[in-house]
């Protein structure tokens, strides 16, 4: 099912939205164009309790590499938070081999600050990937900051893998931007978009 717009930004409950637990509010939209990072530093604060990332037709500029993200405090500039994270996938190839459901133990993170996987691409002309990113209440300084992840993507051996990347940033400040770029190269092309989840 698609969003429903009920003639504003907003998306209304009864559409997709209600999966997320709320309305989604259009905030802003990024498109790559041989981008070596895009950075959302603007939109993220008390006003909403999540936020939600969508990325649509993500192609990268280098072969077999991961789309990640990393987040950073007001102010900040390193993007390098420490995270715990895990990731597991489905993939099913163009000829029917492989087609299993696995987990990606290499690409975890123990309290570590490297960038979040969230897909691995081929940088073939019709090869991208698309998806979403939920993050949970970043502005508290209470608790940690939790993500969950789904991505669909073309993989560079001629494969559909939908990969599941969720964890936590463990911090109590609060994050106000996200980072995303690929573990190697450039963004060649795609929109970013971020929504507050009303």
């Amino acid at each position: 099912m698609g969003l429903i717009s009920n003639g504003s930004t907003i998306f209304d409950n009864g559409s997709m939205a209600s999966g997320f637990g709320g309305s989604l509010v259009f905030l802003s939209k990024q498109t790559a164009s041989a981008s070596s990072s895009i950075s959302f530093t603007s939109g993220i604060d008390s006003t909403y309790k999540e936020y939600l990332f969508t990325f649509n037709n993500i192609h990268p500029a280098t072969d077999n590499v991961f789309l990640g993200h990393q987040a950073d405090v007001s102010g900040g500039s390193s993007y390098a938070q420490t995270c715990t994270n895990t990731m597991f996938y489905a993939r099913h190839g163009e000829s029917d081999s492989p087609a299993d459901l696995d987990i990606y133990s290499s690409d975890d993170q123990a309290q570590g600050t490297d960038i979040n996987k969230m897909v691995q691409l081929g940088a073939g002309s019709d090869e991208c990937g698309s998806g979403y990113l939920h993050i949970f209440n970043p502005s508290s300084t209470t608790f940690v900051k939790h993500f969950i992840s789904v991505m669909s993507g073309y993989h560079p051996s001629d494969q559909n893998m939908v990969i599941h990347n969720a964890g936590y940033y463990n911090t109590t400040s609060a994050l106000d931007r996200f980072q995303f770029k690929m573990t190697s190269g450039n963004i060649d092309a795609g929109d970013i978009c971020l929504y507050g989840i009303a």
